[in-house]
């Protein structure tokens, strides 16, 4: 049965409401960056907490003990935490409050995960973001967990080691899901990661960053009340998480430390770079390893992209800090604390990536994000959960063109993060040019800006139905998603 998507008449507001602000604040201009503003948590007054540890995420236990097998359980449930010191927010989190644990397998193994809904009355799913599987098994709408069931996919994996991520995906409530705390992170391993001589110490110089945004009712109830300005833009939020934690802080060792970065949040684009302005170096990208380390000062993660990088900490004393921010705006610190066990260098080398030959392509197809708020759409079409959009024949190399047209001329129009299930991605170009260094490696999800036309190319080797849609997770549960098979 057809959802029902869109609403004419709120979407006749928005449009005459972004026209009167395209009048009043004009457009980008060619040639300046990319403006980021319309994807940046809310200005409004965020909340106020003392400095905490940061939390690491457990890594969850194989219960399996055969070395090529592993076995996980995982349970979607309600909880309660401790935000805001003597408040309590409801929450939704997998195996505990808020979030969930770090899945950690290696490439070859085959891997079985039995997932239980102890959610009140929500139907779930749990979509493996970034893991190439069959569409079966790959955790979309079409998978609905009733409440009390529970779904136990097998697969193997098959791709080079990695930091890909877990999250629900039911239909029309994903955003709601996600921002109540249903997220993970998925480790892959492999003889790569074996032999590189970097930072492995779980939790020590090894540390995910699951980096979000919220907004707080008065009561420390979590706010997810959509209006307007949320239905156009995503709903973004005045408060920095990381890891579940306001204004948290993380004591690592004086030498180099490795960070597993998550943009976990519903909408917002971050752009992030330590307080002294010094420079990282990016090893790895959505998909895995890049080939070269690729040095940098600040980063732009859009809504799902993930990134390791690598942070020299050598040249700072014992307890001196070290502040993350976003456009400025401090929420985390790292504190100095000992001296590292081990020296490390940045690798001149990580992997060797096979690149795709454009040549080998059968075919080119193009996808266009349009339209605002409940209008929201790819192709001039919404989400039919019982329409495929695009066929793909199992095992053929592809060029997808992705293209920004939403709200331009209202507003100058915002980037949407396009992401496609069950594949990884090679960008050949933007707008005919190059991509950026740090994104030469495997992407599962691009960063699109207005205006701008993004060429990517992969080989589908899974097949099934697998969604293609923005990761502003409203527009996601608005109708900015299509569905393709593989076969």
């Amino acid at each position: 049965m057809k959802a029902n998507y869109g609403i004419f008449i709120a979407g006749i507001i928005i449009v005459l409401g972004g026209l009167f602000l395209f009048f009043v604040q004009g457009q980008d201009m060619p040639g300046q960056l990319p403006d980021l503003s319309m994807n940046q948590p809310s200005d409004n007054q965020s909340i106020e907490t003392e400095e905490s540890p940061l939390p690491i995420p457990p890594l969850l236990k194989d219960k399996n003990p055969d070395p090529n097998k592993a076995e996980f359980q995982i349970t979607a449930q309600n909880s309660t935490k401790e935000f805001i010191a003597g408040k309590e927010t409801k929450t939704m989190g997998y195996n505990g409050d808020y979030l969930g644990p770090v899945i950690r397998v290696r490439n070859g193994e085959e891997v079985s995960v039995n997932v239980k809904n102890n959610l009140e009355g929500d139907i779930t799913t749990i979509h493996w973001h970034g893991l190439e599987v069959d569409g079966v098994k790959d955790g979309g709408p079409h998978s609905g967990i009733q409440p009390g069931e529970s779904w136990s996919p097998e697969f193997k994996i098959e791709q080079p080691a990695a930091t890909l991520w877990f999250h629900p995906h039911p239909e029309q409530q994903t955003g709601r899901q996600v921002y109540n705390g249903l997220a993970g992170l998925f480790f892959i391993e492999d003889e790569v990661s074996d032999r590189l001589d970097i930072p492995k110490d779980y939790g020590v110089n090894d540390v995910p960053l699951i980096i979000q945004d919220k907004r707080f009712n008065s009561d420390g109830s979590f706010e997810y009340e959509l209006g307007m300005h949320d239905v156009m833009n995503g709903l973004q939020g005045n408060t920095m998480l990381v890891n579940g934690a306001v204004n948290p802080f993380l004591e690592v060792p004086r030498g180099m430390v490795r960070l597993r970065l998550l943009n976990g949040s519903n909408a917002s684009v971050y752009e992030l770079n330590l307080s002294n302005n010094q420079t990282f170096y990016q090893i790895a990208s959505d998909g895995g390893f890049l080939e070269k380390p690729s040095e940098m000062n600040n980063i732009v993660l859009g809504p799902a992209e993930r990134a390791e990088i690598l942070v020299d900490f050598s040249d700072f004393k014992k307890g001196e800090t070290v502040q993350l921010l976003n456009q400025g705006s401090e929420f985390m610190k790292f504190v100095i604390k000992s001296e590292s066990p081990k020296e490390y260098t940045i690798p001149e080398k990580l992997t060797t990536i096979e690149k795709i030959n454009p040549d080998s392509a059968v075919k080119t197809r193009q996808f266009v994000f349009q339209g605002m708020g409940p209008s929201v759409n790819i192709n001039g079409k919404q989400m039919d959960m019982d329409r495929i959009d695009e066929q793909v024949s199992l095992h053929d190399t592809e060029i997808w063109e992705i293209s920004n047209d939403s709200g331009m001329g209202m507003m100058g129009g915002m980037a949407h993060p396009f992401h496609a299930h069950g594949v990884q991605f090679q960008i050949l170009d933007r707008d005919g040019n190059p991509p950026p260094k740090n994104e030469t490696g495997w992407k599962d999800t691009i960063l699109v800006y207005p205006g701008e036309k993004v060429r990517a190319i992969a080989t589908f080797n899974h097949s099934g139905v697998f969604m293609y849609h923005c990761h502003i997770l409203e527009h996601e549960d608005a109708g900015m998603m299509g569905q393709f098979k593989v076969e």
